[in-house]
């Protein structure tokens, strides 16, 4: 019988291999696959990794209002005080935008609030999409590690790093107070396994194609995995399909963008990079993971 938190939704069950640990965060289901038969430790296991990822989505999703990253969208141009995780994450992003040329860009968000991926979603007015890419740039913010000072309607958007950000701190924490037993992360599809386990664990990569069925079987004993794609969030307009990566250049979704991409790489953030960048690439998704020379699984 599954072990219910009685303060929290989480669900831990018994498996052959451990325990299977289960709750939601970040808009994802998220799972713990626990090489360990001890119920009391799988359990601790479980809930320090959901604090984290609640921790982190409650820091840095641009759908909470009130929050850090809302306290920071919201400075009318004014320099703000930053702490050294967000300071961490801006030299990711500013590496991730140098290394795509501008592709990969998290102030992306004005464009992001204008396009909606709904089920009632409608095309936004070119006005809108003009309006909103004049206020996108990562190169004219100025930070350091303790200030930020951006353009006044400037906002940042960093769903693109931060669960695969949230994998990784959870993956390596446990890591390190659970010396020895092997775990795997996946939030959502994004995945760490810092541990090897002698028995490697088996993740489906979804099919694009055929919701909730796994195309591919991967065996992992240790490293990461990211998946981008367009399969649950796009919009069609008079029969033309629009998927949610936006190119920040033209403020419009990328053409000839594949349905899918997983990468698989030594931590999730760098997977999840490559991910990212591969899908803005558009047509040219393959060529440029071939010049990564990475593992990678493409649906179009």
């Amino acid at each position: 019988m599954p072990a219910v938190s009685p303060n929290a939704p989480y669900r831990l069950v018994r498996r052959d291999w451990g325990f299977l640990g289960e709750f939601r965060a970040m808009a994802s289901p998220c799972e713990l696959l626990i090489a360990s038969h001890d119920e009391d430790i799988a359990y601790d296991m479980l809930d320090m990794a959901a604090r984290e990822a609640r921790r982190i989505e409650q820091k840095f999703s641009r759908f909470i209002g009130g929050n850090y990253l809302w306290r920071l969208n919201h400075a009318d141009g004014k320099c703000q005080s930053i702490d050294e995780e967000t300071w961490q994450l801006l030299a990711f992003a500013k590496q991730c935008f140098e290394l795509s040329d501008g592709l990969f860009d998290i102030s992306a968000c004005p464009l992001m609030q204008v396009w909606r991926f709904t089920q009632d979603a409608k095309m936004p007015a070119k006005a809108d999409i003009e309006a909103a890419r004049a206020l996108v740039g990562f190169a004219r913010i100025e930070f350091n590690s303790q200030e930020l000072l951006m353009p006044q309607g400037m906002q940042l958007d960093v769903g693109g790093i931060a669960k695969e950000y949230a994998v990784d701190r959870v993956a390596y924490e446990l890591a390190e107070s659970y010396a020895g037993i092997s775990v795997l992360v996946n939030f959502g599809g994004d995945i760490a396994c810092p541990v090897a386990n002698a028995v490697p664990w088996q993740v489906g990569i979804e099919d694009p194609h055929q919701l909730d069925h796994a195309a591919k079987v991967l065996a992992i004993t240790q490293g990461a995995l990211a998946t981008s794609g367009d399969t649950r969030r796009f919009i069609e307009v008079e029969g033309k399909r629009y998927g949610h990566i936006v190119d920040p250049r033209t403020g419009y979704p990328v053409s000839g963008a594949p349905r899918s991409v997983t990468v698989l790489g030594p931590n999730c953030v760098t997977a999840g990079m490559l991910a990212t960048m591969a899908m803005l690439q558009g047509e040219q998704a393959e060529a440029f993971l071939a010049e990564q020379s990475v593992q990678c699984s493409i649906f179009r």
